[in-house]
């Protein structure tokens, strides 16, 4: 029932934070770490990190306006491959922020980067957790993704794609040899 609250939370409180553009901002969501977060270790579970990173890309697709097309068109958002890397643990209680960002795109879908981070006690950064998703926009009358041109052009931007940092291009290469085994 949490996940639904906050997404409700999350589309309201959308329509009124500043729009992004997606091919340059960074959406930040606050949380806090509560007793249904958690698994039998007393730490926030392993599953709840990629849930709420579905709220980073909710809220990405709102705030940039992309959500008009995604209805308009019958979109489908879709995530093909993620990476994650923990490495703090969330407790019960601790906030902790939600950052959201697309690093790069081709063809038919972006990389997006997640970074979940709280505060030590004496104020400094903590990344608690990384993660790398390849996604797209499933068009389910074409059966095809849809081109970063025209998802772009929905939005009225123009934009080149950034260069892929080296993570990223493992994350890719890797993604494309487990697709392969598959």
């Amino acid at each position: 029932m949490n996940l639904w609250l906050r997404l409700l939370h999350l589309i309201v409180a959308s329509f009124v934070r500043p729009k992004l553009d997606p091919a340059r901002d960074v959406s930040r969501l606050a949380f806090r770490v509560w007793p249904h977060d958690l698994d039998t270790s007393l730490h926030m579970n392993n599953g709840r990190y990629w849930t709420l990173m579905d709220l980073g890309r909710t809220d990405m697709m709102i705030r940039s306006g992309l959500w008009r097309p995604i209805l308009r068109n019958g979109w489908v958002p879709v995530v093909n491959a993620g990476q994650i890397r923990f490495r703090r643990e969330l407790r019960p209680f601790r906030p902790f922020t939600l950052e959201t960002r697309i690093l790069t795109w081709s063809g038919t879908h972006v990389v997006m980067e997640h970074r979940l981070v709280s505060r030590s006690k004496d104020g400094s950064l903590i990344l608690n957790a990384i993660a790398l998703v390849k996604a797209g926009l499933y068009d389910r009358k074409l059966r095809s993704f849809v081109s970063m041109p025209r998802l772009l052009a929905e939005i009225g931007l123009q934009a080149e794609a950034p260069k892929a940092a080296p993570e990223v291009e493992a994350f890719l290469t890797a993604e494309e040899t487990l697709k392969s085994a598959a």
